[in-house]
């Protein structure tokens, strides 16, 4: 079977390069080995579904500089304008997030999928890519395999993470058997476990708020969580990367007072009082705060200005990264020396590739899914460039 355009991936990437192609005039199939569409997008929005961020650098966030120009020519404004077009209110939060009024995944999808079968893009689920065979895409579907020859495709099957959402990475041995440079997946955005001594069970659950994070990299300030696993949330993803890379990771307890305030503080209580009274009278920290500074800074120094020190820099014992199949995103995919500026697998004419199967990284804050819609943007116009020569 023949068609125009054959779009793999149902996701955020794989639903926007479909959409440019049909707009383009051309026909378009889309495959989807769930059930159902973009899964892991509405995974996002039962918190919300942080869309994207204003803020005056936002491709400063991106670890890669390659994928900056993409975002650059689809960003934070047409990301907006592209969901007002599927009649989405949004809002903007003190931090410069954007989320839809709604703050729900669903109604954006419906408006989307209605929008795309207008379009006549033809929708196929539980269509699993199952290789090549010579030039053609194999599938197994319901109706058993299918094999498809189209003129142009574009590859949309996410990373490495949330494999049980479709991102299973079951493509890479096919792709690198057609010599298409392939990096290593790892881990992004993702906690760090923690083997924690007993006493700090009853901690689980519990938020780290007002604590600041050191790295190499400098001081980032975010709240995190307390999990049986370890240590996860926005702050440590902040930080996830460069952690994960090699920096050492430490707490400052009290960002707010410098050393000599916590020395000063703690020397002015008798010396009679517990250790654990004089941080709470001094410095006002609760239980858990007190906790951490057992957990990782045993035996605890009396006297105050060391005691100050350790407060001001927790050495953070962790026991590397979370799987890769529990983080938020994965870093690794396809390698930009595999891609042409327009996408295209330069091992592979007419095929391009969009969205987490590229080797990129950011962290989350609507960086990951503006850059999936950049991208699919890109490579659907691109691939309607490709069908009209």
């Amino acid at each position: 079977m023949t068609l125009d355009a054959l779009v793999i991936g149902g996701g955020p990437a794989g639903l926007m390069a479909a959409e440019q192609i049909a707009r383009a005039g051309y026909r378009v199939q889309l495959a989807e080995a769930k059930p159902t569409l973009a899964r892991k997008f509405l995974m996002a929005g039962k918190s919300g579904l942080n869309l994207t961020k204003l803020e005056p650098d936002f491709t400063a966030a991106y670890r890669d500089d390659w994928i900056a120009g993409y975002v650059d020519a689809f960003g934070p404004g047409a990301v907006q304008n592209f969901a007002r077009g599927l009649g989405i209110e949004l809002f903007t939060g003190s931090t410069g997030r954007v989320f839809p009024v709604g703050m729900k995944a669903s109604p954006m999808l419906r408006a989307w999928i209605g929008r795309l079968v207008g379009l006549g893009v033809e929708i196929r689920t539980r269509w699993r890519w199952s290789g090549f065979a010579g030039d053609d895409f194999l599938f197994d579907t319901p109706q058993g395999q299918v094999s498809l020859r189209p003129r142009v495709t574009v590859l949309a099957l996410g990373g490495a993470s949330w494999p049980r959402l479709g991102s299973d990475a079951a493509w890479v041995p096919w792709l690198a058997d057609k010599s298409v440079q392939i990096a290593p997946f790892r881990p992004a955005n993702m906690g760090f476990a923690v083997n924690w001594s007993p006493h700090m069970q009853r901690h689980f659950g519990t938020p780290v708020k007002g604590a600041a994070l050191i790295t190499d990299g400098g001081v980032t300030r975010g709240e995190f969580v307390i999990s049986a696993r370890g240590i996860e949330g926005g702050g440590i993803y902040a930080v996830s990367a460069e952690v994960r890379d090699g920096s050492p990771l430490a707490l400052d307890l009290a960002p707010d007072l410098g050393a000599d305030q916590i020395t000063e503080r703690l020397a002015r209580l008798p010396a009679k009082d517990s250790l654990t009274n004089r941080l709470r009278k001094a410095l006002h920290f609760d239980a858990l705060r007190i906790a951490l500074l057992n957990e990782w800074g045993r035996p605890l120094p009396q006297d105050p200005a060391a005691l100050a020190a350790l407060i001001k820099s927790l050495p953070v014992r962790h026991a590397g990264p979370r799987p890769i199949a529990e983080a938020i995103s994965s870093a690794g995919g396809i390698a930009r020396a595999a891609l042409s500026p327009d996408l295209e697998l330069r091992a592979l004419s007419g095929v391009f590739a969009a969205g987490e199967m590229l080797d990129w990284e950011a962290p989350t804050g609507g960086y990951l899914l503006t850059a999936c819609l950049a991208t699919g943007h890109h490579a659907g116009l691109a691939a309607a460039r490709h069908l009209a020569t």
